[in-house]
């Protein structure tokens, strides 16, 4: 089996700063969910004092806390202030774009559509920028003439550009709704692949590792783990395409890699 890297992949441009502001927190430290969605990162962070939370009511009074990539709503923010914790904010630049539009939607009287997944933590927070509860999460939608649409970052981008002519054969649509940079460049490079089989490097509970599964042009394979990977099965595959999803760890990356080749000597 010829086994062949796909560009880009790893660590985007949002992930390498929230690791950066988490890494520098001295212990103990708390995280609200989990920083990023992915397995590896996570217990590194836990065993360097980091303690993940999924509620602000968990976090000492005074304590440092730590905002994930995937951004908070406006009311948890307010939370950690009448608490007194020292908020160290990790959320993705994109991201907080996204909190931008549905809030100037919002203020402007626009019921907001928010396309992505109901109960994944960045969508979470997009819907506690609009006031008023006048945010939907497609399929969902308003009774109105004319709505702002956004996305959550890490969709499949054909998709949401799908859906979003379907709202505008619906709706006046005002939208900013797009997928991060990041995001579209390693879905474009995984539909481009010719192999016979992808497989991406990636947690189960990553949004974008799970996109970049459905976008493949061939068969795919998933693994967060070395566990994982080592059960896989490639039987049939002459040439195997590896990327990883954008909270994968270089390291594995590298590792997955060095033990697929050494398997196909």
């Amino acid at each position: 089996m010829k086994v062949e890297a796909i560009f880009p992949h790893g660590f985007c441009a949002g992930v390498t700063g929230a690791v950066k502001k988490a890494l520098a927190l001295p212990a103990p430290a708390y995280c609200l969910h989990e920083l990023v969605h992915n397995e590896l990162v996570v217990e590194g962070l836990r065993k360097r004092g980091i303690t993940f939370v999924e509620s602000l009511d968990d976090v000492p009074c005074g304590a440092t806390v730590l905002f994930s990539a995937h951004g908070v709503s406006p009311s948890v923010r307010e939370k950690a202030k009448s608490r007194g914790l020292a908020v160290v904010d990790a959320t993705c630049p994109f991201v907080t774009r996204v909190h931008n539009a549905a809030r100037d939607f919002s203020e402007r009287g626009l019921p907001v559509v928010v396309i992505g997944h109901p109960a994944h933590a960045e969508v979470k927070g997009i819907v506690g920028e609009v006031a008023d509860g006048r945010a939907y999460v497609y399929p969902d939608l308003p009774d109105a003439d004319r709505i702002g649409v956004v996305s959550q970052t890490t969709m499949n981008a054909d998709e949401v550009a799908k859906i979003v002519e379907e709202l505008r054969a619906r709706f006046e649509v005002e939208t900013t709704a797009e997928v991060c940079h990041a995001t579209k460049e390693r879905q474009d490079a995984v539909k481009a692949f010719c192999g016979d089989a992808v497989l991406v490097l990636g947690s189960a509970q990553s949004s974008n590792t799970r996109r970049l599964c459905e976008v493949a042009r061939c068969r795919t394979f998933r693994a967060g783990t070395m566990d994982e990977l080592k059960a896989l099965d490639f039987s049939g595959v002459e040439t195997l395409g590896v990327t990883s999803g954008a909270s994968t760890p270089e390291s594995f990356f590298e590792e997955a890699l060095k033990h697929l080749k050494e398997e196909c000597q």
